[in-house]
């Protein structure tokens, strides 16, 4: 599904990642995680087509094709989303504003069947109500004075509808309890058995992996994969930190 490798990336002429190769296969769920300051974010960035990351060297492929050489908008209709750690407030913008005109860029891309304005209403006021979104929020201005859980439902609200190949959640159990933790990894893995859907979780917590089991663990540090290997990081984590990690 996804293939990195050897990936250089800069900001302001300062190198951040320093030849990363990472893979996710179709409906894998692998968990980048790494101390602060040690690139995550920055391959988050990277991969949805910030233009502050310059790419210097390497490569990234999905589904086969060069997304390097696609815009944000591209990458997005080719089925990548990302969930931001802070998600922005968009006053004056509605999440069925956001989702008619994400549906409809996608339609003109070949992909799905014509969206009905009023069956999209319904579905979203249904989808809202298994996550218990209160209605009021879906005629506000998205994450317009939300609360951190609500925009964190709000944004599975959006993964529920619009189902994206590739789901990357950059640091997003910052600030959660343990509810909306549980609430967001009980969905996501449900989309993950429904859809095949491939998930990147981007952490330098342990608790988010308790309840969303990665199939894969890589550990960043300084810019490199410096661990790979499965959840017995994750426990190697939980009881050492990343001190094992600092002569690398």
């Amino acid at each position: 599904m996804l293939k990195i490798k050897n990936l250089v990336v800069s900001v302001a002429d300062k190198e951040i990642l320093r030849g990363v190769t990472v893979e996710v296969g179709k409906g894998e769920i692998v968990a980048m995680m790494g101390p602060n300051g040690s690139g995550k974010s920055s391959l988050a960035n990277t991969l949805i087509g910030n233009p502050n990351y310059m790419v210097v060297g390497g490569e990234v492929l999905f589904q086969g094709k060069n997304i390097l050489e696609m815009k944000p908008d591209g990458r997005a209709k080719e089925g990548i989303m990302m969930a931001f750690q802070y998600p922005t407030a968009i006053p004056g913008v509605t999440i069925r504003d956001l989702l008619l005109s994400s549906l409809r860029e996608r339609e003109k891309g070949g992909e799905g069947n014509k969206v009905s304005a009023l069956d999209l209403k319904n579905l979203i006021i249904s989808e809202a109500e298994k996550l218990h979104i209160d209605e009021a929020l879906l005629n506000r201005g998205i994450n317009d004075g939300f609360s951190g859980g609500e925009k964190k439902k709000m944004e599975i609200l959006q993964m529920r509808i619009l189902k994206p190949k590739l789901l990357i959640l950059d640091e997003i159990d910052s600030g959660l309890d343990i509810d909306a933790l549980e609430l967001l990894a009980t969905n996501i893995s449900q989309m993950v058995k429904e859809t095949g859907m491939s998930v990147l979780v981007i952490t330098h917590y342990q608790r988010l992996l308790k309840y969303l089991i990665p199939d894969k663990v890589m550990v960043l540090k300084n810019g490199m994969v410096v661990d790979r290997g499965g959840n017995e990081i994750v426990d190697k984590l939980e009881s050492e930190g990343y001190k094992s990690y600092e002569d690398r």
